[in-house]
Formats: structure tokens, sequence, C-alpha cells
């Protein structure tokens, strides 16, 4: 491997141009080519960033696949795609950072955990929001018990999407707001349950569920409560309306809330407010990154270190996400 890894991306949308937008942020390894159906398509995304990435290569996925110079992957299609081009990339032999959800369903998830496990190389959930300063600190709030023992989590992401987004209300392309948005709330839950010591003492679980069904079929408004491990989650999500960017963390000793956690795609959170009872407010901050850019890097770092998973987004959170995202959906028939 040369001094900076090379990267492929796979899909040539809106979300793959953020991730090269960032890369040249990343410290440990920059564009070598991009993949999509058709090559031609490829080239021409290729062709937007002369400037940041002069020489890249292009083709159809298999190509880009197959070249040397490659040895991480990005993933950023359609839902339905991310399991095929998962397993694609860890059998050519690259690491993979995969949009979220990695799979459309437990079992496609477990698939191309297994098939990671097996190549012996790293695979990431891309959720951006879980790399930089500000993510770190939250951790050592809940894990250090500065917040006490933690009893309550919220969250809720929500926007109106644009009709014309098709793939959104499109049920082939598991479309819909819980796979595509509410996959935040959920995995921040399993986050703040993992960091507190609590994911393996008991099967998380959907205790209830409402939600809106749309006339394509797909849920476009939902809430649902979560139990992992005695941790009562509150998470809301919604395609047709805006919901606030907030998560609050409360313990028996205090609470924390960040006011726009999920942060951009182009800064991650810095601030959050940290109140225990009888004390003034304490507002925190922290520096920010580029969050593309930080899970990029901690793909490779795992990749030169030979690790298959990262601390940010550990496997066992993914298994928890996509079990919880499961039930919610069945729950909403």
């Amino acid at each position: 491997m040369s001094d900076k890894a090379g990267w492929a991306v796979l899909g040539a949308g809106g979300i793959s141009s953020d991730f090269l937008r960032a890369l040249p942020a990343a410290q440990l390894g920059t564009l070598r080519a991009v993949g999509a159906r058709d090559s031609g398509r490829a080239r021409a995304f290729a062709d937007e960033f002369p400037a940041d990435f002069p020489g890249a290569a292009a083709g159809t996925y298999d190509e880009v696949l197959a070249r040397d110079d490659v040895d991480a992957v990005y993933i950023g299609t359609v839902h339905t795609s991310h399991r095929e081009l998962s397993l694609a990339a860890l059998a050519a032999g690259k690491a993979v950072l995969c949009e979220k959800p990695l799979g459309i369903d437990v079992a496609g998830t477990e698939e191309v955990l297994a098939a990671a496990e097996a190549a012996g190389l790293p695979l990431v959930e891309a959720f951006k929001y879980r790399f930089g300063p500000f993510p770190d600190l939250m951790r050592e709030l809940v894990a250090g018990g500065d917040l006490g023992e933690i009893v309550e989590v919220e969250a809720s992401i929500g926007f109106a999407a644009d009709r014309g987004i098709t793939r959104l209300f499109d049920p082939a392309l598991a479309g819909g707001a819980l796979l595509d948005a509410g996959c935040y709330p959920v995995s921040f839950a399993v986050g703040v349950a993992a960091w507190a010591g609590r994911l393996g003492a008991s099967i998380p679980t959907v205790v209830s569920a409402t939600g809106v069904i749309g006339e394509t079929g797909v849920d476009e408004d939902a809430s649902a409560t979560l139990d992992l491990g005695g941790i009562c989650a509150h998470v809301q999500t919604s395609i047709t309306r805006a919901l606030p960017r907030t998560a609050v963390i409360r313990g028996t000793r205090g609470e924390l809330e960040i006011p726009n956690v999920w942060g951009s795609r182009v800064a991650s959170t810095d601030a959050a407010v940290l109140r225990h009872p009888g004390r003034p407010d304490e507002h925190l901050h922290t520096a920010t990154v580029s969050p593309m850019a930080a899970e990029a890097d901690a793909t490779i770092a795992a990749l030169r270190s030979g690790r298959t998973e990262v601390p940010e987004m550990p496997w066992t959170d993914t298994r928890a996400t996509a079990a919880l995202l499961a039930q919610w959906r069945a729950a909403l028939g």
C-alpha cells in the first residue's frame, strides 16, 4: 500500500459527490477510481473533480474492483444494491465503507458481515455522525458515568422530501422513512446503550410503533419506543415533514441535550448542553471535522492495522440497528 491508500467510489449520485468533496480532507487515502453500472456515467462523474483527483480512472463496478491500486471502496448507491456491491468488493479484497443501511434486512446485513469476517477486511456502516471529537465526548460522558445510570433517550430526524426523489417512495428500492432516515435515531439509541454497557443486557426490542404508510406503499412517517437493556428510547422519523434534529440522553444524575446531533455532510456536530440538578447548565463545545473524511480515515486505519471493525461503529451496533429497523418495519406492516 502506498503512503495514501487508494479509494474507489461506487455510485455516481449525490451522496457519492459529497464523499468526493470531503475526501481531500482525509489524511490516509485519495481517489483512484469511480465506478458505476454504466462506464460513461462513471467517466462523466469522475471528470467533475479534475482539480482534486487528476487522472482518476473510471469504469464499471467490476472494472474498478479489479484494479490493484484500489484498497477500499465507498458505496453510495441505492439501498437495494448495498449488499450486492459490498459482497463484490470484499470478494475483490477491498475494505468497505458502505452507506447506511448496510442491508435492507437482517439476513442481508448478516451475510455481508460474515463475508467481511471471512475475508479479514474492514467493513464500516457509514453513520457519519459517529465520527469526530463530539461523538468521542458523548461516549466519554455516557461510559464515564457523568450522567449516572442511563434511563432514557430521545432522537428524531425528518424532512419534507421532494416527491421527484423517486427512490424514497419506491418499495422496489427499499424506500421509506425508516431505512433512509429512521436508521439514524435508532443507531443513536443503540450507540448510547452500547456506551452505557447495556446493549448485551437483553435483546433490543421495539415495544410500540406507529406510522403512516403512503399511497406508494412505503412508510412515510413513523415513531417507536425501544427497549435497549432497560434504556427506553423514543425515536421519530419522516420523509413528509421536518422534525427536530435533536437528541437527549437522560440519566439518573443529569441529561445531555444535543441540538444538532446529526451535523451535516461537511461538518460534524460541535455543541451540547449538559444539565445536572441544582447546577447551572454547562455548554459543551468541541472542534469540528469533515465527518465523511473522518469515516474514510477510520476505515483505512482499520485496514492498515488488520482490524475488521472500527470503534466508532462496531458490528454489534450494526446488528442491533438492523434488528430494530426490521422489527419497526414489521410493526408498521
